[in-house]
C-alpha cells in the first residue's frame, strides 16, 4: 500500500466521518450553553473533509503520486462521508429516507458498473460525466447546509439545503441512467459471451 500526502489526507477524510457522526450524538447536558454548536461542528467537520476530497486529488495529480490503491480509496472514502451524512440526517429528520435511498443507491449500482466494467476492460466508457460532478456539487452543498440547519447572513440553511438535496436527487437518477445507457452495449456485448 503507497503512503504519500494525498492518500493519508484520503485516510483523514474517512477519520472524519464517525467524529462528525458522533459530534451529533454529544448528551445536550454536556454541552449546556453550547448545545447549539453540535450543528455547526459537524458542518464544519463535513466542509473539511470535502475538502480534502478536492486537495488529495489536486496534489496527487500535481505531484504525480496517484496510484490505483488511491484511485480505489478516494471514492469509498466520499461514499463513506456522503452516505454517514445523510443517514444521521435521516435521523434526525432532515432528510427524508426516500431521498437517501436514491443517492445511496445510485452510488452502490454505479460502484458496482465501474467494476463490471473495469473487469471487462471498458472503464473509461463509464468515466465521471459532467452530470456527475453537477449532482456531486449540488449534494456537498446541500448536506453541510442540513447538518447546519439554521439561518445565517439572512439565509435560511433548511430550506435551501432541502431544495439542492432535492435537486442532487433529481441530478442522482439521471445520470445513473445516463451511465447505464453507455455502459449496456458493452454489458449485452459481455453477457453474449457468457451464454
Amino acid at each position: 500500500m503507497p503512503f504519500n500526502i494525498p492518500i493519508l489526507l484520503t485516510w483523514l477524510r474517512v477519520a472524519l466521518i464517525p467524529l462528525m457522526v458522533g459530534v451529533l450524538y454529544i448528551p445536550d447536558a454536556w454541552l449546556g450553553s453550547f448545545n447549539k454548536t453540535q450543528g455547526l461542528a459537524a458542518t464544519l467537520i463535513f466542509i473539511v473533509a470535502a475538502l480534502t476530497d478536492w486537495i488529495d486529488g489536486f496534489l496527487a495529480r500535481r505531484w504525480n503520486q496517484t496510484s490505483a490503491f488511491g484511485a480505489f480509496l478516494d471514492p469509498v472514502a466520499d461514499k463513506l462521508m456522503v452516505a454517514g451524512a445523510l443517514l444521521v440526517l435521516i435521523e434526525l429528520e432532515r432528510v427524508n429516507a426516500v431521498i437517501a435511498f436514491i443517492i445511496i443507491g445510485r452510488e452502490i449500482t454505479i460502484s458496482a458498473l465501474r467494476e463490471w466494467m473495469a473487469q471487462i476492460g471498458a472503464s473509461k466508457s463509464v468515466a465521471v460525466s459532467s452530470l456527475g460532478k453537477i449532482k456531486t456539487i449540488a449534494q456537498m452543498v446541500a448536506i453541510p447546509m442540513l447538518l447546519y440547519y439554521d439561518t445565517i447572513w439572512g439565509i435560511n440553511l433548511k430550506f435551501w439545503g432541502d431544495i439542492l438535496l432535492w435537486v442532487a436527487a433529481v441530478l442522482t437518477v439521471w445520470s445513473m441512467f445516463y451511465y447505464l445507457r453507455k455502459a449496456w452495449p458493452l454489458i449485452k456485448e459481455s453477457a453474449g459471451h457468457l451464454l
